[in-house]
């Protein structure tokens, strides 16, 4: 009996209607859900082919038989360069000589990877060229640097190389900085002087800076060099002059490194989504 009444339940066109209608949002649901992720594996592709692009083009225009140092950057544009100089050394006959030094453990573990020539400071400090990349570039070649956690050493790296070369993908292109990176300035500071830095930074220059904290362990990430990192989000349509900026806070005690690269740069190679290249010079 009680089967039957589900049976004519089912039946009746309201139920029939509501279940429709269900299908319907579920199958619209469904279907949105694949559009959004299908647009995002689509700009994903174009900005990793943009990276690419950049780092080939810088590799090859500034790595040359001369290069005898090379400093090695961090980050996911910067494995596509260590991909091109293996490519040459390997599969060309190039760059035999060739040594690399790296800025973070990932860079020195992709040297490995690839079977350069791996170098250090201590035996290496006067750099030829550094290719590294950039989590923005301003119009002024201000870099913002560190969105990965190695910004001490990619600094560090950088101001022993004759030419520092900045390779991206056109998303980190802007006019000024915090256009288009909103996660702030990156700060490495010793893990005892965090919380005056934090008060002395919001006091000289506003904004808001917080301690950067790990994903999967608990507690805040930390850096290579055992530090903290602390991320600056500073106020967005105020003009700052970060080279000030830069030595105020770097003169903070308990400060090991800012995330902005003032006058480093020589030249940024940006990826663009239509195969490009587009240069900006210092």
């Amino acid at each position: 009996m009680l089967s039957e009444l589900l049976r004519r339940s089912v039946q009746r066109p309201q139920f029939l209607l509501i279940q429709h209608l269900s299908e319907r949002l579920l199958l619209t649901g469904a279907t949105a859900l694949y559009s959004q992720a299908r647009d995002k594996m689509t700009d994903d592709i174009a900005v990793d082919a943009a990276k690419r692009t950049a780092a080939r083009t810088a590799v090859d225009q500034w790595v040359t038989e001369d290069t005898k140092i090379l400093g090695i950057g961090s980050g996911s544009t910067i494995v596509h360069a260590v991909q091109r100089i293996a490519e040459r050394r390997w599969k060309e006959g190039e760059l035999a000589d060739l040594i690399c030094v790296p800025s973070s453990y990932q860079a020195h573990h992709l040297i490995l990877d690839y079977n350069l020539n791996l170098g250090d400071l201590d035996r290496n400090p006067n750099i030829d060229v550094s290719i590294d990349g950039a989590d923005e570039v301003d119009r002024k070649m201000v870099l913002i640097k560190g969105g990965g956690g190695c910004l001490l050493q990619e600094k560090v790296v950088a101001n022993c190389a004759k030419h520092f070369i900045v390779v991206a993908d056109y998303t980190k292109n802007s006019a000024r900085l915090g256009e288009q990176w909103c996660r702030g300035i990156p700060i490495e500071v010793a893990p005892m002087a965090y919380v005056p830095i934090k008060l002395q930074i919001e006091a000289l220059f506003g904004g808001e800076a917080s301690l950067r904290m790990a994903k999967v362990k608990a507690g805040p990430i930390v850096t290579d060099n055992g530090n903290f990192l602390m991320d600056w989000r500073f106020i967005a349509n105020r003009e700052y002059d970060w080279a000030e900026v830069n030595t105020a806070i770097t003169m903070i005690p308990g400060v090991l490194e800012t995330g902005l690269f003032v006058n480093m740069a020589h030249k940024c190679y940006f990826g663009m989504a239509d195969g490009t290249v587009k240069v900006q010079n210092r």
